[in-house]
């Protein structure tokens, strides 16, 4: 199985201070590192796109994107795939690439949703997913706005129902927050925190969905949860499911 990652990176500019004096630093992070690890030894060939590349090397085709059997977005938000280099800057007139990510699991492709503070709606709204064409895709409705609950006493997810992806699991480990979302009336939610969907399957087109809604790796992935027995096995799980 081949499938795009795309996201979960991130660069850090700080201002020390010692007294009268005050310097900079910056810092490249990447939070999927673990993850990309546990299924490419699950047996899934995987394509890393950081989010920074995503504006100048995201698939211009959907023929592109039919290499791959699955693409997950996670913490990438909406602009960074509509306000392209090429577009913001160079005023060139090039494919929605949110278009053809729909399109391409309207054809058959599995698209996964992770969430994070850029995604869905994410921290003041800048994912911005439930303007987008992604919104009719996934298997979910999103809120409006902010939609980060943040949990630092922690939650863990409940099964809703019995599914093989979470049968067998046994108690969750604690995360640390989520995005607020509800399960679409034709998808399935097998994870849930009351009112809210942690995990959510569904179908568009000829194609397979889920969303996630917490993190793949710290604050939310909790270190409790990257340490789980079940972790490998839970995300290749969800990624092998979306393949056609």
């Amino acid at each position: 199985m081949k499938v795009l990652f795309v996201g979960e990176s991130w660069v850090v500019h700080m201002i020390h201070t010692k007294g009268y004096d005050s310097f900079t630093s910056t810092k490249y992070e990447e939070g999927a590192t673990y993850l990309l690890s546990c299924l490419r030894e699950g047996g899934i060939e995987v394509t890393y796109m950081p989010a920074h590349e995503a504006q100048v090397r995201f698939p211009q085709s959907i023929e592109e994107l039919k290499q791959y059997d699955a693409i997950v977005l996670s913490d990438v938000g909406a602009n960074t795939f509509l306000l392209q280099n090429s577009t913001f800057y160079q005023m060139q007139v090039v494919p929605n690439a949110l278009e053809l990510i729909k399109n391409y699991v309207a054809e058959g492709g599995g698209l996964l949703m992770v969430g994070g503070y850029l995604t869905f709606m994410g921290i003041e709204g800048k994912a911005n997913y439930k303007n987008s064409p992604l919104a009719e895709v996934l298997p979910v409705i999103m809120a409006d706005g902010d939609d980060r609950v943040e949990m630092p006493s922690g939650f863990s997810p409940t099964a809703a129902q019995a599914h093989p992806l979470v049968d067998g699991l046994g108690e969750w480990p604690k995360l640390l927050g989520y995005n607020k979302l509800t399960a679409k009336p034709d998808a399935v939610e097998l994870l849930s925190h009351g009112a809210d969907a942690i995990l959510t399957v569904g179908t568009y087109g000829q194609g397979k969905t889920a969303a996630f809604a917490s993190d793949c790796s710290p604050h939310w992935g909790s270190l409790e949860f990257m340490n789980w027995p079940h972790y490998s096995a839970f995300w290749n799980g969800i990624i092998q499911s979306l393949k056609s």
